[in-house]
C-alpha cells in the first residue's frame, strides 16, 4: 500500500465525525475564550495597576483545579462524560454573560470580577477531566488518539493566535464588556456541536460518598505506583508552578516593560499562540508515541530558555520572537504528556488520571500565579520570569537523567499495545513490571 500523504496523515483524526463536530464548535468558542482572557487581564490591570491582583486573579481562576479536579475525575469515570461537558460549557456561557452585564452596566467592581473568576475556576476543574477523557469516545480508533490530541491542541492555539488579535482591536474601539459578551455568545457553537455528537451511551453509576473516596484513592495509588506516569505528572506540576504563571504578568510586560497598550498585549499573547500552534503541528506529523520522552526534555528546555530570553527583551519584536519559542515548548510539553498518559492508562481509570493531569498542569498554576504576582511587585516582572525559566531548565535536566529508566518500564506496555513493534525489540514480554491495576 502506498504511504498516505503527509497532510492526510496529519489530519487523520478528522475522519471521525464526532471529532470533526467537536473541533469545529470548539474552535469558535475558544476564540471567544482567548478574547476574554486578554480583556480580563487588561481590565484588572487598568483598574488597579496591581501585579499582585493580576496574580490573585490567576490564583482564583486556577486553585479549584487543585482542590476539585480529582473528585471531578472520579465522576467522569462514573457519569456520562458527554453530558458533563455540555453542562460545563453552559456554565462557562453563564459566567461570560454575567461578566459582560456587570462591565457594560458600569457596576463591575474588582471583588465581583475576582468572584466570577473563582466561579470560572470551579467550572474548569470539572470540565477538563471530563473533556479529556471524552476524547477517546469521539475517536474510536486508539491509533488516531495521539493525532486527535495534537489536532485539538492545534485548534486551541489557532484560537490563541486569532482571539488575542481580535481582542486587541476590539479593546481599542469599545469596552472590555463587549469582548465578554462575544465570548458568552461563542459558546453556542460548541454546545450545538456537543448535542450533535452521537456516542454509545455510558450509563451513570451512582455511588455512596465512601465509594467515591475509595475510587479517588485507587486512582491516586495507580498513578503514584507507576514511575513513568508519576514522573510525567511531577514534571508537569513543577513547570506549572514555576514557569507557566509567566502568562499572568503579560499585561505588566505590555504596559510597564514595553510601554505599550492593549494592542501590545494582543501581540504578546498572540505570539505565544504562534509558537504553540507550531508545536501542535509538529506533534500532528509524528506517527507514534515512541520517543515522546525525549521530546518532553527538549520542549521543557525550550520553554525555560524562552522565558529567560523574555526577561532580557526590551523591544516588542524580540519579546514576540522569544514568546513564540516559549509557546512552542509549552505546548509540546503539555500535549506530549497528555498523549503518553492517555496511551498508558487503563480505560477504567482514564478520568481519574486525566484529573491528575489537570491538577498537575493547571492546579499548581494558582500557587505560582499568586507567587509570581507578589514577587513581580518586589523585583519586577523580568526577574520573576527569569527565575521561572531557570527552574524549568533545571527540571528538564533532571527528567533527562531519569528518562532511560522510565523508557525501560514503558517499552513492554508499548509492545503489548503494538505501538510500535520495533520499540520492543530485544526486550522480552514481562521483563519489566506493567502499570499497577
Amino acid at each position: 500500500m502506498p504511504e498516505p500523504s503527509a497532510l492526510r496523515h496529519s489530519l487523520r483524526a478528522l475522519r471521525h465525525r464526532n471529532f470533526r463536530l467537536f473541533v469545529a464548535g470548539q474552535f469558535i468558542s475558544l476564540i471567544g475564550t482567548w478574547m476574554q482572557t486578554v480583556a480580563l487581564g487588561w481590565l484588572i490591570y487598568r483598574l488597579t495597576r496591581s501585579p499582585f491582583l493580576l496574580g490573585l486573579a490567576g490564583f482564583l481562576g486556577q486553585i479549584p483545579s487543585l482542590l476539585f479536579s480529582p473528585l471531578a475525575g472520579v465522576l467522569a469515570d462514573r457519569w456520562n462524560r458527554q453530558r458533563m461537558v455540555i453542562g460545563t460549557q453552559c456554565l462557562f456561557m453563564v459566567q461570560a454573560l454575567a461578566l459582560a452585564a456587570l462591565v457594560l452596566s458600569g457596576r463591575a467592581t474588582i471583588f465581583e470580577i475576582l468572584a466570577l473568576n473563582l466561579f470560572l475556576g470551579f467550572v474548569s476543574a470539572a470540565d477538563v477531566p471530563a473533556r479529556q477523557s471524552f476524547m477517546i469516545e469521539m475517536v474510536r480508533d486508539p491509533n488516531d488518539l495521539p493525532n486527535a490530541i495534537a489536532l485539538n491542541s492545534s485548534v486551541f492555539n489557532v484560537a490563541r493566535l486569532v482571539g488575542p488579535s481580535i481582542a486587541g482591536v476590539v479593546l481599542g474601539l469599545v469596552s472590555e464588556g463587549v469582548v465578554f459578551l462575544v465570548n458568552g455568545l461563542s459558546y453556542v457553537a460548541v454546545i450545538a456541536a456537543l448535542l450533535a455528537i452521537r456516542v454509545p451511551p455510558r450509563p451513570r453509576q451512582p455511588t455512596a460518598a465512601s465509594d467515591v473516596w475509595a475510587h479517588l484513592a485507587e486512582g491516586l495509588g495507580y498513578a503514584g505506583r507507576f514511575a513513568p506516569i508519576r514522573a510525567v505528572l511531577l514534571l508537569l506540576a513543577f513547570v506549572g508552578l514555576v514557569g507557566t504563571p509567566f502568562s499572568v504578568l503579560m499585561p505588566m510586560f505590555a504596559s510597564d516593560v514595553l510601554h505599550g497598550g492593549a494592542h501590545t498585549l494582543g501581540f504578546l499573547v498572540g505570539s505565544i499562540g504562534v509558537g504553540a500552534l507550531g508545536g501542535a503541528l509538529f506533534l500532528a506529523r509524528r506517527r507514534s508515541v515512541r520517543g515522546l520522552g525525549l521530546v518532553i526534555v527538549w520542549a521543557v528546555a525550550a520553554f525555560g530558555s524562552g522565558l529567560v530570553a523574555l526577561s532580557l527583551a526590551r523591544t516588542l519584536w524580540l519579546a514576540c520572537a522569544v514568546l513564540a519559542v516559549a509557546g512552542f515548548g509549552m505546548m509540546v510539553h503539555m500535549a506530549s504528556s497528555n498523549t503518553i498518559l492517555q496511551t498508558l492508562v487503563d480505560p477504567d481509570k482514564r478520568g481519574r488520571v486525566m484529573s491528575l493531569f489537570t491538577v498537575a498542569f493547571m492546579g499548581t498554576m494558582p500557587v505560582g500565579s499568586l507567587a509570581a504576582g507578589a514577587l513581580a511587585g518586589r523585583i519586577g516582572a523580568p526577574a520573576t520570569v527569569a527565575l521561572g525559566g531557570a527552574g524549568c531548565l533545571a527540571a528538564a535536566a533532571l527528567f533527562a537523567r531519569v528518562l532511560p529508566g522510565l523508557r525501560a518500564q514503558v517499552r513492554p506496555i508499548y509492545a503489548r499495545l503494538g505501538i510500535p513493534p520495533e520499540v520492543a525489540s530485544g526486550l522480552q514480554a514481562g521483563e519489566e513490571p506493567a502499570p499497577p491495576r
